[in-house]
């Protein structure tokens, strides 16, 4: 991991009326906190600081302050922004020893396709970082999490992934990282029938509602039964 250098000047003024005068000048306060050491006050400038984080690291890229002629290893760990400019206000950095490990948070990567994304699956991440220990110039750029056999309905856990050579995934619960899930089938309504005017209905069924009964005297359909006390047809003449 290459090292950039940030020069600072230390503060002895604190407050937001301090604060105000240094961001006049174009420079915002800092803090160096670490070291089993006071935390110690600095001001420099936010454009330099921005440049020097441009690399794979993000803010995991490991930092050589310059302060009035003495240096110390840092790594960039917070800040505070203007909501509405969006420009950089405040920022704290962790004194670190390059032989001492660290904790920091690293991103997840996945590779490959997953067997279950050809099945119709989704391949979801559930933990997009994932915390590691390791050696300030050892951090890793990313975690690469190859899915290539996981199938639908399977997940992947942090202790089933492997760590770079010289880290250790720090963690207190086994979590799921990613995971394939089942796809949502889609409900594809009955067709209804509409109905036509006039038509008959089906052999059983019921007459529609507000369906118009037979005028009087009408005819009843073929083989329907006589209304009662009615006559039946081609019954017995009555006698003379």
């Amino acid at each position: 991991m290459a090292e950039n250098v940030l020069s600072a000047q230390k503060r002895t003024e604190q407050g937001k009326g301090p604060a105000r005068r240094l961001r006049q000048q174009g420079l915002i306060p800092a803090v160096v906190y670490g070291g089993k050491r006071e935390p110690t006050h600095v001001a420099l400038d936010p454009a330099t600081l921005l440049k020097a984080i441009e690399t794979p690291h993000k803010f995991n890229t490991l930092l050589e302050l310059q302060v009035e002629g003495a240096s110390k290893h840092v790594l960039f760990k917070d800040y505070t922004v203007d909501p509405v400019t969006r420009k950089l206000l405040h920022a704290d950095f962790l004194e670190v020893s390059l032989d001492q490990p660290v904790r920091v948070e690293v991103p997840v990567a996945t590779v490959g396709r997953a067997a279950g994304v050809a099945d119709g699956g989704i391949l979801s991440v559930a933990a997009h970082e994932v915390v590691v220990e390791a050696l300030p110039n050892k951090i890793p750029v990313r975690i690469e999490v190859d899915v290539t056999e996981l199938k639908i309905g399977r997940s992947l856990h942090v202790s089933e992934l492997k760590a770079p050579e010289g880290c250790k995934f720090k963690f207190q619960t086994d979590y799921v990282v990613v995971f394939v899930a089942v796809p949502e089938k889609e409900e594809v309504a009955a067709p209804v029938a509409a109905a036509v005017p006039g038509a008959a209905p089906a052999e059983g069924a019921a007459p529609a509602a507000g369906a118009a009964a037979p005028a009087a005297g009408a005819a009843p359909a073929a083989g329907a039964a006589p209304a009662k006390g009615g006559e039946a047809k081609g019954g017995d003449k009555a006698k003379k």
